[in-house]
Order: structure tokens, then sequence, then C-alpha cells
């Protein structure tokens, strides 16, 4: 079916003055403008046009390129305020209407607005509306993966991170943690699906898999050649010095130097990580495949870099040295949360699981055997052995 607000390819009809008359189906014949029309077009091709009503309320068709189609969000600029609403610039000849009473907040020329494009019901005009909450049901159905790519527009910031609106159709959250470049209000980016909670909210992050593994260790590589090879942290500093220094979060960190210690790029020191030069990491390496009978040394084991594998979550053991511990302390120091308050609203906004249920209890005591979800993480709380003495 050919609508008002979308793409299609028509077949074009007669040459007239003004331009070329278009097939448009149940529309009738639509004119293509001489101004838009492409060199070498004549009767009976193809062309690929988008419709829209021209001043006179009349379908026409242009090869411009608006902002946005009916159905999608854009992020627009105020051409001019009238008695009946605000125009917006969306990149065709005529503004797109946004009346007042879809301006969730009165509109001023100049400022944009982020907007959701729609044909009116009276007289099938295309129309924009800035009440976002309106068109975005929490609660329509989806079907989206973790690690699925999809196009992102942040639409607001929260106490947590970002709210973003996920192919035109869903809300998402990216959290500060996972959160280590500039976004602004409007942004169009990619982005991948990092979990889908038990209530089927949304869970987004920017970079996934061994992408942004590989981002990541470039990055810590880059700034030990800027440090003199040096840099003073390591799998046991504070998050957030590591979000500090290096702009990531510790879990991505971690990660990475774990990829960079198995490629023999650095070394990892008490104090911190130190990169190799050429002869130190081929020495290593000629070490390492020398055969000895005596026990190898082997990395820390939250070093290590696990193979990926198509599961949903990781799951890692946590000792702890005495129990109980609140539920929202184990979420800051392992690194989950960047801060101790940002870590109590990811509990009291239901985005825990604690033995496979929703856990809102910001200081609930964890005992050994108990298992917490988050993301894609999963960990097991252990008691800490103590030796005999």
């Amino acid at each position: 079916m050919i609508t008002l607000g979308q793409y299609h390819s028509l077949q074009v009809g007669e040459r007239v003055d003004a331009g070329y008359m278009l097939d448009a189906g149940e529309l009738g014949e639509v004119l293509l403008p001489a101004r838009h029309v492409p060199e070498k077009l004549k009767t009976g091709d193809t062309v690929d046009v988008f419709l829209y009503l021209d001043t006179d309320e009349l379908p026409v068709a242009t090869t411009g390129k608006p902002k946005a189609c009916v159905g999608e969000f854009a992020y627009l600029k105020v051409a001019a305020t009238t008695d009946i609403g605000a125009f917006l610039d969306w990149g065709l000849e005529k503004d797109v209407l946004a009346p007042f009473a879809e301006q969730h907040r009165p509109m001023h020329e100049g400022r944009s607005y982020l907007v959701y494009l729609y044909l009116n019901k009276i007289g099938g005009r295309i129309t924009a509306t800035s009440k976002i909450d309106k068109v975005l049901d929490d609660d329509k159905s989806h079907d989206y993966k973790k690690g699925q790519a999809v196009d992102l527009i942040v639409a607001n910031s929260t106490d947590l991170g970002f709210k973003a609106i996920i192919n035109h159709s869903h809300w998402g959250v990216l959290y500060n943690s996972d959160v280590h470049q500039r976004l602004s209000f409007g942004q169009n980016i990619k982005g991948y699906i990092k979990h889908v909670r038990p209530d089927r909210k949304i869970d987004l992050i920017l970079e996934t898999g061994k992408g942004a593994r590989d981002k990541n260790a470039e990055s810590i590589v880059s700034y030990l050649n800027a440090q003199n090879g040096f840099a003073p942290v390591h799998d046991n500093s504070d998050p957030q010095t590591v979000v500090n220094l290096l702009g990531m979060s510790k879990g991505a960190f971690k990660k990475a130097i774990g990829k960079l210690y198995k490629e023999r790029v650095i070394s990892i020191e008490e104090e911190g990580v130190r990169l190799l030069q050429q002869e130190e990491a081929e020495s290593v390496n000629e070490d390492n495949e020398v055969s000895t009978k005596g026990p190898e040394k082997e990395p820390e084991k939250e070093l290590e870099e696990k193979p990926e594998e198509n599961t949903a979550q990781t799951l890692r053991v946590v000792e702890l040295s005495r129990e109980p511990i609140e539920l929202y302390k184990i979420l800051k120091f392992e690194g989950l949360a960047t801060s101790g308050g940002e870590a109590r609203k990811l509990v009291g906004q239901g985005h825990v699981l604690l033995n496979g249920k929703v856990e809102t209890q910001k200081r609930k005591k964890i005992m050994s055997g108990d298992v917490i979800e988050f993301g894609n993480e999963k960990l097991s709380i252990q008691l800490e052995k103590q030796n005999d003495q």
C-alpha cells in the first residue's frame, strides 16, 4: 500500500510543464516537480521518491531526504511558531507542524526537540508530537536478543544513565557505568542489547563482545605509551579510579588487560600494569614455548579472559571474608556499579535478581550460597575458607 510519509518506488508517467506525473496507486497520480527530477529520467522509468502533502494539501513527490519518515523519531529544530503550533524543519521545503496539543512543553523558535511523526487522522497530514511517552509503550512485546545490534536515539538522562529509543519502537537504558563517551540529547548512535530483564525491559550497551575488548585494549596501550609504559591501576583498583583514568568500566578494564596479558603485551604488577618492550615480550613467549616439569605460574584467575560462549550470563565466584554483607555493597565492590549510590538505585528499581527473584531491598543481607544476577553478570557467593591453625 502506498502511503504518505514513506519512500516508494513509483513508475514515471507523462511529462508535464511542472515535472513528471507518477503513478502512486491508491493516491492517484502525484507530481514530481521539475526541480527534483533526476537527470535522464524518462516516461516508463521507476524512481525512488518520498511522498507528502504540499502547501495546497495535495500529495507530492520529492527525491529529497527528510530527517524522518512517519513512524520514526527525530531531533528537529523549530523554524517558526504560530497561533496553531510550531513548524519544524525536517529537511523538506514544507515544514512539519507540531500543534500545541502535541507539545510536551511549549516549543520556542530556534530550539530543537525530539519528536515522533505520525499521520493525523483528520486530513491525513504528517504531524509531529513531542509527547514521547504517549507513543512508546513499555509493555509492548518485542523479541530483542542479547548482543543484537540496534539503532538508538538518546532521549534523556536519568540518575542511572540515559534513556534511549531502540529502533524507533521501544525504550532502553544505557547505564552510566557502560557509557564512556559524551552523549547528547537527540543523538543517533549504534548500540547493542546488553540484557533483557525478566519484566522484558531492555538494558543497552554501546560496545559488545570482541570489538569492545579490542577497542578497550587499544585504549589501554595508547595510555601506557603516553605514560612511559605504566598505569597505576590493577584488578583491585577502585572502579571510579579506572573510569577516571581510562574512560572504561572496571569490568571492561579487567577483560582488556586479561587479553593483553595473554598476548604478552603487558605485565601485571602489584602497583599496576606495565607495557612490555618487544624484547621482553619475545622472551616471555620463548619461555612459554619451553616445556618444564615444574609447576607453571598462571595469571590471576580474575584476569583470565574466558572464550565467548552463547550463554546469557557469565558466572563467577565471589568469596566473602565475613557474612552477612549488604547486597548493594557487593554490587559496588565487584564493579557492577560505580558508587554505592548507583548500586542502591539499581537494586531499588528492580534491576537485580537474588536467587532468581527480583530483589529491591538495598540492604538485603547476603549469605554464602546466594546467587546475584545483574545484566550479563551472575555472582555465586561463597564464604572464604579459613585455614586451621
